[in-house]
């Protein structure tokens, strides 16, 4: 989570051929660690002390995301998440407290 120590590490899902790969993290366990607002920042790291590479910033041509790609919130107990572009273009998920 943004401005804490707290990270979360997935083992992704590795084609056959290691062309691609695809991991999955419920929206339940960013819940259960915020426990009040907060952001996530989404990183992919190739291999144990590669850097990190931040997820979302070179999908199409569209140079502003953030007012352009807004997706929906989910609601999960008493929190609302929901993934959106920052104003570098990087994807990151906001979890919220609901008033």
């Amino acid at each position: 989570m943004r401005g804490t120590s707290t990270a979360r590490t997935l083992e992704p899902a590795v084609e056959d051929d290691w062309r691609s790969f695809s991991f999955t993290i419920g929206s339940g366990e960013l819940v259960d660690v915020a426990r009040d607002s907060g952001v996530w920042d989404v990183f992919v790291q190739a291999e144990e002390n590669a850097p990190l590479t931040r997820i979302g910033r070179l999908l199409d041509d569209v140079a502003d995301r953030k007012q352009i790609f807004v997706y929906p919130s989910i609601t999960l107990g008493a929190m609302d998440v929901r993934p959106y572009y920052t104003v570098d273009n990087d994807l990151s998920l906001e979890v919220a407290r609901q008033d």
